[in-house]
């Protein structure tokens, strides 16, 4: 059986190419939209997503949704990708400037979910700080990746090849794909 894999992340699209195939889970890509609720955790959105389309499309699937939070502004949450689109990497360093608490974190929940049946979902938090200036030409010029780092690393997203934070952002999908093999789905 095929797991149905509900994104059109180019980087989620590799961690699950990265993962998937080594516990033997063979998925497709699904290029449908659902809607997405508005809830106050990324792990309310991607059971959501999961359970709805398992039963619309009467196959077992995975759904991943992240929210960056920073710890100063307490927010943006699950409203991440709006945002980012609204306030672009410059503008948000104006406004975390009088804090001096410049940390925060992801997090990242993927759920798993057959037909009629209640999702399993695993979170993880990653912890972030924010840089004090843009840094890295990997991403578009107006993504926050320019400013986001992992706690204690010199680099920010944008100066990472997307392979090698593969194996950082891919723990929820590990953990995941260890429960998919087990019940031989």
């Amino acid at each position: 059986m095929k797991v149905g894999v509900i994104t059109k992340n180019p980087g989620k699209i590799k961690i699950v190419e990265h993962v998937f195939p080594r516990y033997g889970i063979e998925f497709e890509f699904i290029d449908k939209e659902f809607p997405e609720i508005q809830a106050a955790t990324s792990k309310e959105i991607a059971e959501f997503t999961a359970r709805q389309a398992a039963n619309e499309l009467n196959m077992s699937v995975v759904r991943e949704d992240a929210s960056l939070y920073i710890r100063a502004l307490g927010f943006p949450g699950p409203f991440t990708a709006y945002l980012e689109k609204m306030i672009p990497a410059e503008r948000l360093l104006k406004i975390l400037e009088p804090f001096d608490d410049k940390s925060g974190y992801f997090e990242c929940a993927v759920s798993f979910c057959e037909p009629n049946k209640k999702p399993v979902t695993f979170v993880e938090r990653f912890e972030i700080e924010i840089n004090d200036e843009e840094t890295g030409d990997l991403v578009p010029p107006k993504a926050w990746d320019r400013v986001l780092k992992f706690k204690a690393e010199t680099k920010t997203f944008a100066e990472y090849p997307i392979m090698e934070r593969i194996p950082i952002w891919a723990k929820p999908y590990e953990e995941l794909a260890k429960i998919i093999k087990r019940s031989n789905i």
